[in-house]
């Protein structure tokens, strides 16, 4: 489920675990990586900043593995989780060929076991299969799993990416506002919040002009 990427995809109502494994796996399952195999620039800017080798980090629906995996190239103790086991099965393969472990779970955001006071650091890269509800519950769980100090690294599409059209979700409620975003992290300390437009390159479904944010928060 990583990469909310649902390409313009309509979702009517919230979907349950069982539904969400269903929508993704039918999507992962092919040979190609669909959102590649490099990692999402932002996070490699922001890890460089502020994370380190042998860091604890969680990334949230981290789909064919592609941020999890270099994040454990670069000395990181590495779990991540997704809704779709087609995925993970992509993405443990990936680790292995990459010679890294990474801890993978088949679970979605609700029914993770989030620990308390335990991750150095947390990542979600385009975790938009989010609705309101869920993403107050994701920043929630975040605050309470990370260590005191750990890092939150956020980035998804803004309102502006339904001109684009390169990814992401086509409901409106999906997207992220500095405002929405400034609200929903209170808790944390705010290291950086910014919105842009850049030129994707992220595999089929992430490719292309896009209209993205990102937020490092601390807690």
């Amino acid at each position: 489920m990583a990469d909310s990427k649902n390409n313009q995809v309509h979702q009517d109502k919230p979907m349950g675990f069982s539904d969400a494994t269903q929508f993704w796996n039918e999507r992962f399952n092919q040979e190609e990586f669909i959102f590649g195999t490099e990692p999402n620039e932002y996070l490699v800017e922001q890890a460089q900043k502020y994370l380190k080798a042998g860091d604890q980090v969680l990334c949230i629906a981290d789909g064919e593995g592609r941020n999890g995996v270099w994040l454990a190239k670069q000395g990181m103790q590495v779990v991540g989780f997704d809704a779709s086991d087609v995925a993970l099965s992509k993405a443990r393969k990936f680790a292995k060929d990459n010679h890294v472990a990474v801890e993978y779970s088949f679970s979605d955001t609700d029914s993770y076991a989030w620990p308390t006071n335990t991750y150095d650091a947390v990542v979600g890269i385009f975790i938009q299969f989010a609705d309101p509800e869920m993403r107050k519950r994701i920043f929630a769980k975040t605050y309470e799993s990370l260590k005191p100090g750990g890092i939150f690294i956020l980035q998804g599409y803004t309102p502006k990416q339904l001109e684009y059209k390169t990814g992401g979700p086509s409901l409106i409620e999906h997207l992220y506002t500095e405002e929405m975003i400034r609200d929903l992290a209170k808790d944390f300390s705010i290291l950086e919040l910014c919105s842009y437009e850049r030129e994707l390159s992220e595999g089929p479904r992430h490719s292309g002009m896009s209209a993205i944010l990102g937020l490092v928060a601390r807690k």
